[in-house]
C-alpha cells in the first residue's frame, strides 16, 4: 500500500512538473509581447513627438488682429459674381470685465468647464475624443477647448487632418503662454459666430433681445451660451422651439457643474423663449448684403453639412443663385399690390427642373436679413393639401399599377377604412364614374383616397421617399394632404421637378462648392435619383397640364402662362371642427393655400397664408394668391428664355377610349362624342378590344312634307310629320330632336332658313315667278336623318282676262302644288302634271332667304302642253 501511495505521489509531482514546463514557454511569450508593446509605444511616442514637432514648426505666427477680428466669408452667384460678404459688420466689442459672471459660467459649462485649469489643451477631454475617434472613425468627435477654438477660427479651415490638429494644439499652448485666460475668453466671446451674420455674444444679445449684457436674465444668458454649437438651428427668431430645448440643456449643464441651483434652473426653464425675443416690428435688419432670403438658405445648408464653424474662417461659397430670378421674386413679393391683405404671407421656391439647384427664394414679404422665419425653408408644419395627390396617390398608382390616364374611378360617398368619418369633396357633391385625369385636374377627394387604397400605403411611402419626402407611416388621410405629411416650398418644388425631369429627382441645393482659406475645396454635389419611370412622370405631367387649362372645373386656371407648357396643382387645407370652435372661424375659413407648377426649365412651389395658424384665409382672392404669384414669377423669369415643351417618351402611347368602360375599351364608331376621349397608356397596356356598348344610331326622316303658299303676305306654310325612334329605357336616353329647314331658289344652293323644334314653320317674303325647293332634316346630336323635300313654283301675279278652264286634266290651282318632285310635278287636285317652267336666270348675292335677289336672263315658257299658259 505504501509503495502504491508513493507511486501515486511521484506521478502527481511529475504531472505538476510537466504543467510548469508547459507554462514556462507561454509566460516567456507573454513577457516578450509585453516588451515589444512597450518598445512600440516608446517608439510611437517618440515618433509622435517628432511628427508633432515637424507639424508645429510649420504653424503660422500668432497675430493679435487675426485673433480678435472675425474673418469675412464671401458668397458668389451661379455666374461667379460676388453678391454678399459676411463677417465685416459692425459688432459690439466688450472686455472681460463687462461680461456678467453668470454668463461666463454659462459659456464655460457648455464649452469648456476646465478652461481656467488647463494649459490650452484639456487632456481628459482630448482622451475622450481619441476614444470616440477610435470607435467611430477619425474626426467623429473633437476635444477642442475655448483656446483651440480661438486658434481655429483665426488661422485654420474646418478640416480635421493630423497636421491641422497638431498645429492648432501647438498654437493653443503658445496662446496660453502669451495671453491671460481672461484675454483669451474675451477673444472667444467677441469673435464667435452666433447666427448667420452675427459675431460676438454681446452683439447677439442686442440683436435678439434688445439688451446690453448687464440687462440679461439667466434664461437669456443660457440661450446665448448654447447658440454657437449650431447658430442657425438655434436662432430664436426662426426656431424658438429648438432654441428653448438647447437653452434648457445649458441650464442642466450649469446645475451639473454647480454654477446654479436646481431651483434657479427650474425657474429659468419656465420662461418661454418666444416671449423673450424682440417682436418682429422691433428687429433691426443688418445692412451690407442682398438676397437675404436666399442667403439664409445657404447658411442653413452650410450648417446642415457640418461646415457652420467654417463661416468664421473666411471661406468662399459658390452658390446656385440666379440673380435675375431672385430679383423677380423679391420685386413680386415686395409689391403690396400683389397681395389681397396687408398681413397675408407667402413663401416661394424656384429651382432648376433638371438639376434641383435653387435659383431663387422668397422668404416672405419684405424679407430682410435676420428677420426670422423663412416661409420657403422653415415652413415645416403646414399640410400640403391637394398638392400631395400627384405625389402620394396618382403617381404611385401609375408607377405600380400602370394605370392609364383614362382609368375609371368612382366619385361616391365613402368613409375612411375602419372609420365613420365621411370623405367630402370641395363642392360637397359626388359625381360618379370618371377618369383619373378628370378626378385629378378637378381635385376630387374621394377618387384620391381610392387611388391610395388601390396602390397601398407601403408603395406610396416608397414612392415619395425617392422624392425626398421621408415619413414613418402613410395613412389614408394623407391622400388629400390632411395627414402627417408636411412639406416646405423648397421640398415641394424639388419633388414636382421630378415629374418635369423624366422621373429623375435631384435633392434641392443652394451651394455648388466651398473653397477654404488654404485653397482646398468641398463639393456639395448630389447624386440624381431615379424616382419613377418616365411614363409615370409624363402621364402625371399631362394630367397636370389640364389643371391650368380652360377645361370645366379645372382648379388652377389662374396660374396659366400664355406661350408656356405649364403643369401644376393647387392645394388647400382645412381646419378641423375643434379649430373652428376654438378660433371662432367663419365657415369659409382655411389655413393654407398652395400652388406647385413647373416647366421644363423651372419648378416653383408657393405657399400662402398667415403666420399665425389661427388667422384664416377667407376670400377667393386669398385662396388664389399662390396661382397669381406663380403666373407673375414664371412669366417674368421665362421671358426671353427658350422653354421646350414636355416630350412624350416612347414608353407612352395614345388611344381613344370609351369613357366608363371597365376594363377600358377602344371607342367604336358609334360611341357618342361625349364618351370618346383620347388618353395615355403605358406602352403594351393599351386596350385592343373595341366597345360594343353602343350600336349604330339612326334617326327617322320627316314624312308627308307639305308646302302651302298664300299670296297674302307672300307666305309659305311648311308642315310635316315625324315619328321619334323607340328607345331602350335602361341603356338609352330620349333623343332631343330639332329640324333643319333649308330652301333653294331657282336651282341655287340651299340655305338653312330655320331650326324649329315643332313640326311646322312659316316662311315669308316668297317672290312670285320663282322656283322654290324646301328640305327638312331631323337632327339629334351628331345624328341627321334623310331629307324630306318639296318644290313649288310661284306664278307671276299678272292681271289677265278670264279664260274658261278646260275640264278634266288640270288642277284647281296649279300654283299650290303639294308634294312636288323637283321640277314642279304637282300632284294637286285632278293630278295635272304641270311643268312650272325652268327660269334660266342666275340668282346672285342671296344674302337672306327672304331677300329680293337679281334675276338675270330670259324666262323660258312652259313646255308641257297640258300646263296653263299666259301670253
Amino acid at each position: 500500500m505504501t509503495e502504491k501511495r508513493r507511486t501515486r505521489e511521484e506521478l502527481k509531482r511529475q504531472r505538476e512538473k510537466q504543467k510548469k514546463a508547459q507554462k514556462k514557454p507561454i509566460m516567456q511569450w507573454v513577457k516578450r509581447i509585453a516588451m515589444i508593446v512597450v518598445i512600440i509605444g516608446v517608439v510611437g511616442f517618440l515618433g509622435g513627438v517628432g511628427l508633432f514637432a515637424y507639424y508645429a514648426s510649420s504653424a503660422p505666427e500668432l497675430d493679435e488682429e487675426s485673433l480678435k477680428d472675425p474673418i469675412s466669408s464671401e458668397f458668389y452667384d451661379k455666374n461667379g459674381e460676388l453678391f454678399a460678404t459676411i463677417g465685416t459688420i459692425d459688432r459690439k466689442y466688450v472686455t472681460y470685465d463687462e461680461i456678467p459672471p453668470e454668463l461666463v459660467d454659462a459659456v464655460l459649462a457648455t464649452e469648456d468647464v476646465r478652461f481656467f485649469d488647463h494649459f490650452g489643451l484639456d487632456i481628459w477631454r482630448t482622451a475622450g475624443a481619441v476614444l470616440a475617434n477610435f470607435r467611430d472613425g477619425f474626426g467623429s468627435q473633437g476635444g477642442s477647448t475655448i483656446t483651440q477654438q480661438v486658434i481655429k477660427n483665426s488661422f485654420f479651415d474646418n478640416g480635421k487632418t493630423l497636421k491641422r490638429k497638431a498645429q492648432e494644439a501647438w498654437l493653443a499652448i503658445q496662446l496660453e503662454q502669451q495671453y491671460e485666460k481672461e484675454e483669451i475668453f474675451e477673444m472667444y466671446f467677441n469673435k464667435i459666430l452666433m447666427s448667420g451674420r452675427i459675431h460676438g455674444i454681446a452683439t447677439a444679445a442686442k440683436h435678439f433681445f434688445g439688451k446690453e449684457l448687464n440687462e440679461l436674465e439667466l434664461d437669456e444668458m443660457a440661450l446665448l451660451a448654447g447658440m454657437p454649437q449650431s447658430p442657425n438651428n438655434y436662432n430664436p427668431f426662426r426656431n424658438p422651439e429648438r432654441a428653448q430645448q438647447r437653452r434648457d440643456l445649458v441650464l442642466d449643464l450649469m446645475v451639473m457643474h454647480e454654477k446654479i441651483s436646481e431651483a434657479e434652473a427650474k425657474a429659468a426653464k419656465e420662461i418661454d423663449v418666444a416671449s423673450r425675443v424682440l417682436p418682429e416690428e422691433e428687429r433691426q435688419s443688418i445692412a451690407g448684403t442682398k438676397y437675404d432670403a436666399f442667403l439664409d438658405v445657404v447658411l442653413s445648408e452650410i450648417e446642415a453639412n457640418g461646415d457652420g464653424e467654417a463661416l468664421s474662417e473666411g471661406i468662399k461659397v459658390y452658390t446656385t443663385l440666379d440673380p435675375n430670378a431672385q430679383s423677380v421674386v423679391e420685386d413680386v413679393m415686395n409689391n403690396a399690390g400683389n397681395f389681397p391683405t396687408e398681413t397675408i404671407q407667402s413663401g416661394v421656391s424656384v429651382i432648376d427642373t433638371k438639376t434641383g439647384e435653387i435659383r431663387a427664394i422668397g422668404g416672405g414679404r419684405n424679407y430682410g436679413a435676420e428677420r426670422g422665419f423663412n416661409f420657403a425653408y422653415d415652413l415645416t408644419t403646414r399640410a400640403p393639401g391637394s398638392t400631395i395627390k400627384p405625389l402620394l396617390d396618382y403617381g404611385p398608382a401609375i408607377e405600380n399599377l400602370k394605370w392609364s390616364t383614362g382609368q375609371t374611378i368612382v366619385d361616391e360617398r365613402m368613409s375612411y377604412t375602419g372609420s365613420d368619418k365621411i370623405i367630402s369633396n370641395w363642392d360637397n357633391k359626388y359625381l360618379g364614374a370618371m377618369t383619373i385625369r378628370e378626378a385629378l385636374y378637378t381635385s376630387r377627394n374621394v377618387p384620391a383616397v381610392k387611388a391610395l387604397q388601390e396602390v397601398g400605403t407601403d408603395n406610396a411611402k416608397q414612392f415619395i421617399s425617392k422624392l425626398g419626402i421621408n415619413v414613418e407611416n402613410v395613412y389614408e388621410s394623407d391622400a388629400i394632404g390632411g395627414g402627417n405629411v408636411s412639406l416646405t416650398p423648397i421640398q415641394m418644388s424639388a419633388s414636382y421637378a421630378a415629374f418635369g425631369n423624366n422621373g429623375i429627382y435631384n435633392k434641392p441645393k443652394s451651394i455648388k462648392e466651398i473653397v477654404y482659406r488654404d485653397g482646398s475645396k468641398k463639393s456639395y454635389k448630389t447624386e440624381p435619383v431615379v424616382a419613377m419611370n418616365d411614363y409615370t412622370a409624363y402621364m402625371v405631367t399631362d394630367i397636370l397640364r389640364d389643371v391650368v387649362s380652360n377645361k370645366r372645373n379645372a382648379s388652377g386656371t389662374a396660374a396659366a402662362v400664355s406661350g408656356l407648357d405649364v403643369a401644376g396643382k393647387t392645394g388647400t387645407t382645412n381646419y378641423d371642427a375643434k379649430d373652428f370652435q376654438e378660433f371662432n372661424l367663419p365657415s369659409s375659413a382655411v389655413p393654407d393655400s398652395w400652388f406647385a407648377g413647373y416647366t421644363t426649365n423651372y419648378s416653383i412651389a408657393i405657399w400662402s397664408g398667415y403666420a399665425d395658424y389661427s388667422d384664416p384665409i377667407t376670400s377667393w382672392d386669398e385662396r388664389r394668391l399662390p396661382q397669381t404669384l406663380f403666373k407673375s414669377i414664371m412669366s417674368q423669369i421665362s421671358a426671353n428664355v427658350e422653354t421646350p415643351n414636355f416630350t412624350r417618351p416612347s414608353t407612352v402611347v395614345e388611344a381613344t377610349i370609351e369613357v366608363g368602360s371597365n376594363p377600358l375599351k377602344l371607342a367604336s364608331e358609334y360611341t357618342p362624342a361625349e364618351l370618346r376621349q383620347t388618353e395615355l397608356f403605358v406602352k403594351g397596356t393599351e386596350p385592343t378590344q373595341v366597345s360594343e356598348e353602343f350600336e349604330e344610331q339612326t334617326i327617322n326622316a320627316p314624312t308627308n312634307l307639305k308646302a302651302n303658299y298664300s299670296d297674302v303676305g307672300g307666305l309659305v306654310d311648311l308642315s310635316w310629320e315625324f315619328t321619334p325612334p323607340e328607345t331602350d329605357e335602361e341603356n338609352s336616353t330620349p333623343l332631343n330632336v330639332t329640324f333643319e329647314v333649308s330652301m333653294a331658289v331657282d336651282n341655287g344652293a340651299p340655305v338653312v332658313v330655320g331650326t324649329p323644334t315643332a313640326n311646322q314653320v312659316t316662311l315669308s317674303n316668297i317672290e312670285p315667278g320663282r322656283n322654290y325647293t324646301f328640305s327638312v332634316v331631323a337632327v339629334s346630336g351628331d345624328l341627321r336623318s334623310e331629307p324630306a323635300t318639296v318644290s313649288i313654283y310661284i306664278d307671276h301675279a299678272i292681271e289677265e282676262p278670264e279664260v274658261e278652264q278646260p275640264e278634266g286634266d288640270f288642277g284647281e290651282d296649279y300654283n299650290n302644288g303639294n308634294n312636288g318632285n323637283g321640277n314642279g310635278n304637282g300632284n294637286n287636285g285632278n293630278n295635272g302634271n304641270g311643268n312650272n317652267g325652268n327660269g334660266n336666270g342666275n340668282n346672285e348675292d342671296f344674302e337672306d332667304w327672304f331677300g329680293p335677289g337679281e334675276n338675270e336672263g330670259e324666262v323660258v315658257p312652259p313646255t308641257n302642253p297640258n300646263s296653263p299658259t299666259t301670253e
